[in-house]
C-alpha cells in the first residue's frame, strides 16, 4: 500500500514530520491525516486499530507502550508494517508527552526534535522483530486460555439471571418479535461485509442495530439504523441525531458516563445495565426480545479475536454466543450461502415483457400481420355469438 507523505522540511536526521497524539488510537484516528506521524499507547495492537491506523496512511506510529507484549499472537503490528509504515515500540510514556503538531524527526529508532535533541529511543519492527515476538506470544498462548476459564465462571456468576432468563433486558419502542435483527460492529472487514449484505438487506429488511461507531457506517452505506447501542463513545452526533432508538450500555452499578452527552443535546434513551461489551449486549436484547434470525456483522468469533477484545471482555463474548447460539448467524456466512430471490411481481414483468416482445416481432413481419388478420376474424365472430346470446343485434362491419 503506497503511503502519501505530508511536503517536510528536512534536516540532517531526516524529514520533519507532525506529530498526532492520544492515548486512544480510535480516537486518533478520526483526525489522524496522510502524512502524519500516529503517537499512541496501545499495548497488544489489535488488528482493528491497525486497520484503522493503515486506512489514515500515516508515516510512522510510535507506540509507548509493546506493540506485542506476548500476552497472545496479535496481528496488528503485522498489518502495519506490510503497508510500508515504519512501527516504533516501546517509546515509554515520555512520548506521551509530546503536544499535538508537534514537529519530530525520526532516526532509526530514535525520535528526536529538528534541532536533533533526543525525545525518545525504542524499538524499530521489522518483519523479523515481529514474527519472534509472535513466537514467543504463541509460547504463552495457555496462560491466556487458563485465564479465559476463570473469567468465564466469574461472569458466569455475575450475570447468570440475564445469560439464562433474560433478567434486565429493558422495554424499548423497537419491535424484535419474528423479525431478521442485523447486528453491525466497526470490526473486522464491517465495510467489505456490509456491502456483500446489501440484497439480504432489500429483501428481508431485518431490524438494522449499530453497536456505537457501527450505527454510522449503516448510515454511510445509505441505511438508517433501527437502534444505536453502546456506551455512546465512538457515535457521531449524525447518528445520534438520526431518529434511532438509543439504548446505553450501563456499568453493573448503574453509571453511563455516556448520558452527560445525550442529556447535553434532549436526546431520549434507554439505559441496560450489565457488563460484557455492547455488541454482546446487543446480542442478548435482539434474542430475548424475540428476533427470529441474528446476524452479525464485524463481531468476534475466533479466539485471536477474543483476545485482541482484551481478557476482561472475552468471557461475555464467549457466553453470549452460546446463549444465542441456534439464531446467530455471522454476516460472511449470509453474503456467501444467500442469493436474491426472484418475486412473484418480478417473475410476472419478465412474462409480460416477453409477450409483448413476441407481439411486437409479429405486428412487423407479414406473416404475423396475416395471423392477426385471422384472430381478429375469429375474436369478431365470438363477440356477435356472444351478443346474439344476449338478446343483441350482431356488431356492424
Amino acid at each position: 500500500m503506497s503511503v502519501l507523505r505530508r511536503k517536510t522540511t528536512s534536516t540532517s536526521a531526516g524529514p520533519v514530520l507532525r506529530a498526532r497524539v492520544d492515548r486512544k488510537t480510535k480516537n486518533l484516528t478520526r483526525r489522524l491525516e496522510a502524512g502524519d506521524v500516529a503517537v499512541i499507547n496501545h499495548a497488544d495492537i489489535d488488528r482493528v486499530a491497525a486497520e484503522a491506523l493503515v486506512a489514515c496512511q500515516p508515516v510512522a506510529v510510535l507506540n509507548a507502550a509493546a506493540s506485542t507484549s506476548g500476552r497472545y499472537p496479535n496481528q496488528g503490528p503485522s498489518i502495519i508494517t506490510d503497508a510500508g509504515i515504519t512501527l516504533i515500540d516501546n517509546l515509554g510514556t515520555e512520548i506521551m508527552a509530546l503536544k499535538e503538531f508537534a514537529s519530530i524527526t525520526l532516526d532509526g529508532a530514535r525520535v528526536c526534535t529538528p534541532s536533533g535533541t533526543l525525545i525518545a529511543e525504542g524499538v524499530l519492527q521489522t518483519k523479523e522483530t515481529i514474527e519472534r515476538n509472535l513466537e514467543q506470544a504463541r509460547a504463552g498462548l495457555s496462560t491466556q486460555i487458563e485465564a479465559f476459564a476463570a473469567n468465564t465462571m466469574e461472569y458466569l456468576r455475575r450475570e447468570r439471571d440475564l445469560l439464562l432468563d433474560g433478567v434486565g433486558v429493558p422495554a424499548v419502542k423497537t419491535r424484535f418479535q419474528d423479525r431478521h435483527a442485523l447486528i453491525v460492529v466497526r470490526g473486522y472487514h464491517y465495510k467489505e461485509d456490509l456491502q456483500s449484505l446489501k440484497p439480504y438487506i432489500r429483501e428481508y429488511r431485518p431490524l438494522l442495530i449499530g453497536v456505537d461507531g457501527g450505527a454510522d457506517a449503516i448510515l454511510d452505506e445509505g441505511y438508517t439504523p433501527d437502534m444505536i447501542i453502546g456506551d455512546m463513545d465512538s457515535v457521531t452526533d449524525r447518528a445520534l441525531t438520526c431518529g434511532a432508538e438509543i439504548v446505553v450500555h450501563a456499568y453493573r452499578d448503574g453509571r453511563a458516563p455516556g448520558t452527560v452527552r445525550l442529556d447535553d443535546k434532549g436526546i431520549d434513551y434507554v439505559l441496560f445495565p450489565a457488563t460484557g461489551t455492547s455488541e454482546d449486549v446487543a446480542m442478548l436484547m435482539a434474542d430475548e426480545l424475540g428476533a427470529k434470525i441474528i446476524v452479525a456483522l464485524g463481531t468476534h468469533a475466533t479466539l485471536v479475536e477474543f483476545l485482541d477484545k482484551g481478557r476482561a471482555g472475552m468471557a461475555s463474548t464467549f457466553l453470549t454466543r452460546l446463549r444465542v447460539g441456534s439464531k446467530l448467524v455471522d454476516a460472511k456466512g449470509v453474503s456467501q450461502l444467500y442469493q436474491p430471490r426472484i418475486s412473484t411481481r418480478q417473475a410476472g414483468l419478465f412474462v409480460l415483457v416477453g409477450i409483448v416482445a413476441i407481439l411486437t416481432a409479429l405486428a412487423v413481419t407479414p406473416a404475423g400481420q396475416a395471423l392477426f388478420g385471422v384472430v381478429g376474424i375469429y375474436l369478431s365472430n365470438f363477440v356477435d355469438f356472444l351478443r346474439t346470446l344476449i338478446g343483441l343485434a350482431p356488431s356492424v362491419p
